[in-house]
């Protein structure tokens, strides 16, 4: 996707990267809930390879973190607070040009704030972006690289070690200049899905359902952010390039559920899934890409 005129000078953003990030603290806000509660959301690509795993958000390598960050949220009216926590050092544009993998990120965030300020005309607030390096600190607790890119509703910011672009493309197969694009339209997908109010009428549902219902309202909210990452890329078509919906979608198989526990266990369980399969992410991510219109990734079934 063509980017390079994009300006990125009204970005808020914190970089945390050389200032030791905080570790494995628990600093403030929610800290780490157990696997189910619908929290920090992310591109979960390691999210959900294990029956048996660590109750962490994130998705991380095989070796370090087994379950994924949650996603969630769909497009409804409603309204949502304003986070109550604020984020050191931001500054419009500071952090985006510490190198071009940075750059970009900022560049794909800033068209998306304005794809979606018009889309939520009048309803739209841009959230941050974060940037740190092996461990940081987030109004969800602490970040760390094995996370991979995650939202915080807390504090509306997006998370993002950029180093994960490397694994991304060497690790997961998933390489392309869209393939990165596709991972911060997914994280700003989550931030619209708390924007509308479908995040927290969510949440209160999977507090009411039991695990497999649980997990299938999950899967609903990661579907509807890949949904939201093709508007985003149709309602920007001008600027796509040639090869640039192959590689998303490539993405988008490589982080089925399916292909991770394959790969991670050798076995598939479809009733652990959170994220979706290989086939169903292609194909909400494609209806984006194709329809343009939000109103079309109702991912509930009506």
């Amino acid at each position: 996707m063509r980017l390079d005129d994009v300006d990125t000078s009204d970005v808020q953003v914190e970089d945390q990267r050389g200032n030791g990030g905080g570790g494995f603290s628990m600093g403030g806000g929610a800290g780490l809930p157990f696997v189910g509660a619908l929290g920090c959301r992310g591109f979960a690509i390691i999210g959900v390879i294990a029956v048996i795993a660590i109750p962490i958000f994130g998705f991380g390598t095989v070796a370090s973190v087994l379950m994924g960050l949650l996603g969630m949220g769909s497009l409804s009216s409603g309204a949502s607070q304003a986070p109550t926590q604020t984020q050191a050092e931001q500054s419009a544009g500071k952090g985006c040009e510490a190198n071009p993998l940075s750059k970009q990120s900022c560049q794909v965030l800033a068209l998306g704030n304005r794809t979606w300020s018009t889309m939520l005309q009048g309803g739209y607030r841009a959230p941050h972006i974060v940037f740190y390096a092996g461990n940081g600190r987030s109004g969800c607790g602490a970040a760390q690289s094995a996370m991979g890119p995650f939202y915080c509703p807390q504090d509306e910011g997006i998370y993002i070690d950029t180093s994960f672009y490397d694994e991304l493309r060497t690790r997961f197969g998933a390489a392309g200049d869209f393939a990165q694009d596709y991972v911060i339209a997914h994280e700003l997908g989550h931030h619209i899905q708390k924007l509308t109010g479908t995040a927290d009428k969510a949440q209160a549902a999977q507090s009411r359902a039991g695990r497999a219902q649980g997990n299938k309202l999950q899967v609903a909210m990661e579907l509807q952010a890949d949904c939201y990452a093709g508007v985003w890329a149709a309602r920007n078509k001008d600027r796509m390039e040639a090869g640039d919906i192959e590689e998303g979608l490539r993405a988008a198989h490589q982080i089925g559920d399916d292909v991770l526990q394959k790969a991670a266990q050798g076995v598939v369980v479809p009733e652990s899934f959170t994220h979706g399969s290989a086939e169903q992410r292609m194909t909400w991510l494609k209806r984006g890409l194709e329809s343009g219109d939000p109103e079309q990734c109702n991912t509930f079934g009506g």
